[in-house]
Formats: C-alpha cells, sequence, structure tokens
C-alpha cells in the first residue's frame, strides 16, 4: 500500500487528487496539508511513502518545503505540482530533490503513474523534462542569469514578469511587499537589468512566463 500525503493550499484541489488517488488500487490518502507548516505536523504523525505538493503554497514555498522534508525524511519520495510551465520550476524541483514534476492539467492516469514510479523509489521524468535537465548538464558555467537566482528570487522574478504588483506578490507568497522589494532589488543587480519592463523582456525571451 502507497501511503499518499497531499499538500495544497486550496481545498477542492485536494479535494480532487484524493478522489483519483483513493479511486485506485493500492493507494490510501493518510494525510493533507494546507501550507508547509502543516505538511511538516502531518509528517511527524504519519508513516508516509509519497508527498504530492504544490509549488506554491503560503509562507514557505514549495521548493523550500521540499528540502526541508528531504532533509527530513529522505525515504519519502516528493512529487512536485504546479500550474507552471515545465520549463520554469521542473529543473529546479529535481535539482532541490523532487522525485518529479507534474503540471495541475495532467490527466488522472498520469497522476497515478507517476506516484506509483516515485513509490518504487525512480524518479518521474517526462521527455521535456529530460531534455530540459540535459541541457542544463551541458551548458555549465554558461548558465542564463536567471539560472543563478535563489528560488525565491526565482519566484518574484516569474511574477513581476507575469504582471503582479509587489503588493500582489507579498500577499500571494504571504511576505511583506519590504521583503519582496528586497528579493527584486537582488535578482535586478544578479541579472544586470534596470527595471521591471527589462526583467519581463527578458522572462519573455527565455520563454519563462506565457
Amino acid at each position: 500500500m502507497i501511503r499518499l500525503v497531499l499538500a495544497d493550499d486550496h481545498a477542492i484541489v485536494r479535494s480532487g487528487l484524493r478522489q483519483i488517488a483513493q479511486a485506485e488500487e493500492g493507494i490510501s490518502v493518510v494525510g493533507e496539508a494546507a501550507d508547509c507548516g502543516d505538511l511538516l505536523d502531518v509528517l511527524r504523525k504519519t508513516e508516509a511513502d509519497v508527498v504530492l505538493m504544490d509549488i506554491s503554497m503560503p509562507g514557505k514555498n514549495g521548493l523550500e518545503g521540499l528540502k526541508q522534508v528531504r532533509e527530513r525524511w529522505p525515504r519519502i519520495a516528493v512529487l512536485m505540482l504546479s500550474m507552471y510551465p515545465e520549463d520554469q520550476y521542473a529543473v529546479r524541483s529535481v535539482k532541490a530533490g523532487a522525485a518529479g514534476y507534474l503540471h495541475k492539467n495532467s490527466p488522472p492516469e498520469t497522476v497515478i503513474a507517476a506516484i506509483r514510479t516515485v513509490a518504487r523509489g525512480k524518479k518521474y521524468i517526462t521527455p521535456e523534462l529530460a531534455e530540459q535537465l540535459a541541457s542544463h548538464l551541458s551548458q555549465g558555467d554558461e548558465r542564463p542569469p536567471h539560472e543563478l537566482l535563489s528560488d525565491r528570487e526565482y519566484q518574484t522574478m516569474v511574477m513581476i514578469a507575469s504582471g503582479r504588483t509587489l503588493t500582489q506578490i507579498a500577499e500571494e507568497i504571504s511576505l511583506s511587499p519590504k521583503t519582496v522589494s528586497v528579493y527584486r532589488a537582488r535578482l535586478l543587480e544578479k541579472m544586470k537589468l534596470k527595471n521591471n519592463a527589462e526583467l519581463t523582456h527578458y522572462a519573455l525571451k527565455h520563454k519563462l512566463v506565457e
């Protein structure tokens, strides 16, 4: 029996995932969490094999939560779930220790296949992600500037390029506008960009936003 924990801040998403998982033989949903703090509490009290975690949750984002889970429970396989295209967060997720990356538009059979794959101790890697990983490795030190950003700086960049204000970003990721402003200043400095317009142009050019 695969013991599955669901982590997503939207109750309706967790409900849908629970229905998909429990309709399958050999999978049992043993816990749910609405944020990273909840998830850590659940894992302290519950034996789990696989965590299906949204990459965008309040407070600590999914990548930070992923790292904490991997540090404390290294045998638990973590599948990252996201509304973002693979080329935005998939490589970062796998580098941070994820066993796989799924888009929220994935059909139920894909979600189940991914859960079963990572529960066997294997990685769930789509052909698209495999190509990105190969490209990332071949680039070596010639990586583009956005790949040198921290996970939070990268998240801030993508959200600014998508048209959100600093206040909107702060509300969405449960940080103060001042903190988000610091991330913005850091990422502009690292990428040698002057303003949001240049940042948005860069993101579009590198297909980091749609």
